[in-house]
């Protein structure tokens, strides 16, 4: 059974500021569940319809019409769970690095994320106006993947300011990426979804590269963000394989 002040809880960390008050956020499903227990997250309770081979002392068995409540999906899974936020990581200057500029869309971040782990990107840098990682949206694209890459909000013009790697940026007149000898250590700035990167940081990208279109009609204007951050990241892991 759900009390009042267990669905009371749950419900509030929709919202980023009773994330931020509370210190906690919702997994659903018993994959994205399973993967970020096996990580290390810590548990603060589990509500589930069937059994969930965890040994937890707030786990709570529940009805699917229980679960249904406290569920953000639209089509609710077998399990809820209720995580406390980890403490970030000290930011390392070094290696391959993702820093996003305003990306709102929490699909978008969620898929980013997820194509960080799966590149070995082990940093991504966000700005304070890109969507919360704990959103619950977020944290089901990412599938597991939130808990292996260090998601850091900072201002990214003051880091632009402080490091040393070369800065990579996606523009239409850049270099083609595909024949660029991309380095084993860098940072890719994504843009924002509808205005791509901004004034203030295009100043401070050292490298202008493009994805070139292959279209006879050449007519597309631009790449959904995450699929542009999947390519680019794959000819920067292939290049340090040539």
């Amino acid at each position: 059974m759900v009390s009042k002040s267990q669905t009371k809880l749950i419900t509030s960390l929709q919202q980023k500021k009773y994330r931020e008050q509370t210190g906690f956020f919702v997994a659903e499903g018993p994959k994205v569940i399973a993967e970020l227990l096996e990580e290390g997250l810590k548990l603060h309770s589990i509500f589930s319809t069937d059994a969930f081979e965890i040994t937890a002392e707030n786990h709570f068995k529940v009805t699917e019409a229980e679960l249904k409540k406290i569920s953000f999906l639209k089509t609710a899974n077998t399990s809820v769970a209720v995580f406390e936020i980890p403490k970030p990581k000290p930011l390392q200057d070094s290696g391959l690095i993702v820093a996003l500029d305003a990306v709102r869309d929490p699909g978008n971040l969620g898929t980013i994320i997820r194509l960080c782990d799966w590149f070995g990107v082990q940093q991504l840098l966000c700005s304070e106006d890109t969507a919360d990682c704990f959103n619950p949206k977020v944290v089901q694209a990412t599938m597991g993947s939130l808990a292996r890459v260090q998601v850091h909000y900072l201002s990214v013009l003051d880091y632009f300011d402080q490091t040393e790697l070369p800065i990579f940026g996606g523009f239409m007149d850049g270099k083609n990426v595909y024949s660029e000898r991309l380095p084993k250590d860098g940072i890719v700035v994504m843009g924002n979804e509808a205005n791509g990167i901004s004034e203030a940081i295009i100043q401070k990208i050292t490298h202008k590269i493009t994805i070139p279109r292959f279209g006879k009609t050449q007519k597309t204007e631009s790449l959904n963000v995450a699929t542009a951050t999947a390519i680019l990241l794959s000819e920067f892991r292939r290049s340090i394989e040539k």
